[in-house]
């Protein structure tokens, strides 16, 4: 399964698709996993969804027809938690305020909590101490947006993820009618705007310096307000799961197969619940959209990041799910660094009891998962996990030193609660070592499940610094979603370590004995030797990390061959 943005090759997807049927390329991949810049939408590179119309800035209806003429299939994401503000039925809600038949579309945040909360600042409601100590926060502070309403109010909604407050530019003349005539004016302007790009808030702004009167200018800055977020939907609502339907039935008619349930775990909301992954709650929102995508032939891939030892990722396979296997990139990232195998066989050998069904990656438009390798916790602390607590800071620090960035947790004060993702290209995080990014790869190939391939960890992308700087605040996920020409991915393609890559994917992609048995071979600490085999045909990857060398031995009949990878 290829792994890319629409635009990510290229300028369009139609450059993208090119380049599959290209002879370097074909027969490679069976599965598209497109992001959701595929749909319209504007912010979070995707996943704040306006709409899941096709984007024609990107997206044309003959894409769609090339890929099914090459045999690829694609995977989708639903944004179950969230739309944009932009979105039709926010803007109804914005525009129409109660009046709106959207008004119960999204979580009003004093609404939900009513007699539960105090009131706190600005009048948005503080839930009591009890409920407030359960909450699961992306961002630092109360997940609220306050948007403006058609009365002059402004009430606060549920805003899990992103949110970004901007102030389009105010000239001379505008500040002239609300303050009045002065000398200063371009001055003050100028000192205004740019108090408002670098993000100051309108109480912070130094008003009495300037000589400015606080009670007109923030109104009028007011009135200059853009926003932009992704606001949580009210799954208690029918036009929410009306909306779900015909959203598959879309995604279905584009050519998806699998459909990832991005933030699903966040859907179920009640109070005095723990707002992720509530039980019963979000297992009877699970099957209500199973049995919607079952009607559409679709097959369900629920995005889960937590942590090991609280066993959701098995709880979700035990219900006939496929998982996502966050654990393997940080567990590959652990054995090529401390040369053993141990953790990530204990892993292997998990799969292999339980028969999960996974989807695994090394790199994704994400960062690579840390928290997911961290065991229960405890009064005492964390329990087991796949690796201990100083494993995993090993792994951090090793990526961090070759210029990876961290993303943490927050409480709903502000405060750290824990590190969730370390953000790098893989090939950076392997520290642009190519043999360790084909052993890497070997082993992802070689692994049971669907092998997830990010176009950036094929071509040998690295750490993309001046991007994260471009995107401002909150941007360090723009270190790994560098965009490739044509003309670069064609340099990429001379090189013996992409070329490698591809012949172990078509490979993998090709070959009938991937649809055999698995079998993780007995093997020292410092060695991994993976086997499929049919009545006819066996493949063995056998992988020395001491030495960091690895070979594969294919048997077909009476023909054997082995390859030595590095």
């Amino acid at each position: 399964m290829l792994n890319a943005y629409p635009d990510s090759i290229g300028k369009k997807f139609e450059d993208c698709i090119q380049l599959l049927e290209e002879e370097s390329l074909k027969d490679c991949f069976s599965h598209f996993y497109i992001l959701p810049t595929f749909f319209n939408s504007d912010l979070d590179r995707g996943f704040s969804i306006i709409n899941y119309d096709v984007n024609q800035e990107f997206v044309q209806d003959s894409d769609l027809d090339r890929l099914k003429a090459l045999g690829i299939q694609l995977k989708f994401d639903i944004v179950l938690n969230h739309l944009s503000v932009a979105s039709p039925q926010f803007k109804d809600l914005l525009e129409n305020g109660e009046a709106s038949p959207y008004k119960d579309f999204f979580i009003h945040w004093n609404n939900f909590w009513q007699d539960e909360s105090v009131v706190g600042k600005e009048g948005v409601a503080v839930p009591k101490p009890a409920h407030l100590s359960k909450l699961f926060m992306r961002k630092s502070g109360l997940p609220v947006l306050k948007v403006p309403f058609p009365d002059d109010s402004e009430q606060p909604y549920w805003n899990t993820f992103y949110q970004k407050v901007g102030y389009t530019a105010i000239t001379p003349e505008e500040l002239s009618a609300v303050i009045g005539a002065r000398e200063d004016i371009s001055e003050v302007c100028t000192y205004v705007n740019q108090a408002l790009k670098e993000e100051q808030t309108l109480d912070t702004i130094d008003w009495e310096g300037k000589k400015l009167e606080k009670d007109l200018m923030i109104p009028f800055l007011k009135t200059k307000r853009t926003f932009l977020g992704q606001m949580d939907l009210n799954a208690k609502s029918k036009k929410v799961w009306d909306f779900y339907e015909e959203t598959l039935e879309k995604l279905a008619d584009y050519g998806g197969n699998i459909i990832r349930l991005d933030a699903f775990a966040y859907l179920h909301k009640a109070v005095g619940e723990i707002n992720f992954f509530n039980d019963p709650g979000t297992w009877d929102y699970l099957e209500r959209i199973k049995k919607i995508a079952e009607d559409k032939q679709l097959n369900l891939l629920p995005e889960i990041h937590a942590e090991y030892g609280t066993g959701l990722h098995r709880a979700v396979a035990e219900k006939g799910y496929m998982i996502y296997d966050f654990f393997f990139p940080g567990l590959i990232l652990h054995s090529l660094e401390s040369r053993s195998s141990v953790a990530l066989k204990k892993w292997i050998e998990e799969i292999l009891e339980h028969n999960y069904q996974t989807v695994n990656m090394l790199g994704c438009h994400d960062g690579i998962p840390v928290l997911d390798l961290k065991g229960k916790e405890t009064e005492q602390g964390y329990g087991e996990g796949l690796l201990t607590d100083k494993e995993i800071e090993a792994v951090m620090s090793s990526v961090l030193d070759r210029g990876g960035t961290v993303k943490n947790l927050y409480d709903a004060d502000g405060k750290k609660i824990s590190y969730y993702q370390i953000n790098a290209t893989f090939f950076s995080a392997l520290g642009e070592d190519e043999s360790k990014l084909l052993i890497a790869r070997a082993i992802q190939l070689f692994m049971p499940g669907i092998p997830q391939i990010w176009y950036l960890d094929l071509f040998l992308g690295t750490n993309d610094y001046q991007a994260v700087e471009r995107a401002g605040n909150g941007g360090h996920k723009e270190i790994n979603r560098t965009n490739l020409s044509l003309e670069k991915i064609h340099e990429q393609l001379s090189k013996g370590v992409v070329q490698e890559q591809l012949k172990w994917i078509r490979f993998r992609n090709q070959s009938a004995v991937f649809e055999g048995a698995f079998e993780l071979v007995e093997s020292n600490d410092a060695d991994l030797t993976l086997r499929w085999s049919t009545a006819t045909e066996e493949a063995t990857l056998s992988v020395d990390l001491k030495a960091l060398t690895a070979k594969i031995k294919h048997t077909k009949g009476l023909e054997v061959n082995i390859y030595d990878l590095v």
